[in-house]
């Protein structure tokens, strides 16, 4: 993957719906080249599908919290992930390190259903306690960022 690819890759991030000659006149490429690009990433699994952005207040999920979860001794990551996976209102999990296992985003209609929610999750077998956090406010999220610019607005070490 080259810098043209990283390129074409954060103008779909912004756009998922922009043609190939969007794309090409972006990044400086036919529509045609863009076209054998895309397949080749879709191929190779660098870009693993495209959906919609959708604002959860506006379908009725207007409670987001983020609940870290610990399992018991006994538990197992496996199993606590998988059942974690059928859960509606488990938007995304994530295995992080220290105390807790996962940490999960829930999305719910009301804080009645956050309560209930927070239930099935204790209640999952290995999940010895939840600690959650409920978000007030979301600054921004999903954000479509580009390594190429991280690096270039990193602070440079100059040594004397």
């Amino acid at each position: 993957m080259d810098s043209v690819d990283r390129r074409i890759i954060a103008a779909l991030r912004v756009n998922g719906r922009a043609t190939y000659a969007d794309l090409g006149r972006q990044v400086g490429l036919s529509a045609s080249a863009v076209h054998e690009r895309v397949g080749k990433l879709e191929s190779s699994g660098v870009i693993t599908g495209y959906h919609a952005v959708v604002d959860p207040r506006t379908v009725g999920l207007g409670v987001t919290a983020l609940v870290g979860i610990q399992p018991s001794d006994a538990g197992d990551d496996e199993r606590i992930a998988e059942v974690l996976g059928t859960l509606a209102e488990v938007e995304s999990c994530y295995a992080v390190a220290g105390d807790e296992a996962f940490v999960v985003k829930v999305r719910v209609a009301t804080m009645d259903d956050l309560e209930r929610a927070l239930g099935r999750l204790r209640r999952i077998e290995g999940v010895a306690r939840t600690r959650t956090t409920v978000v007030l406010s979301t600054r921004f999220e999903g954000r479509p960022n580009d390594p190429d610019e991280q690096w270039a607005a990193a602070p440079r070490r100059t040594d004397p």
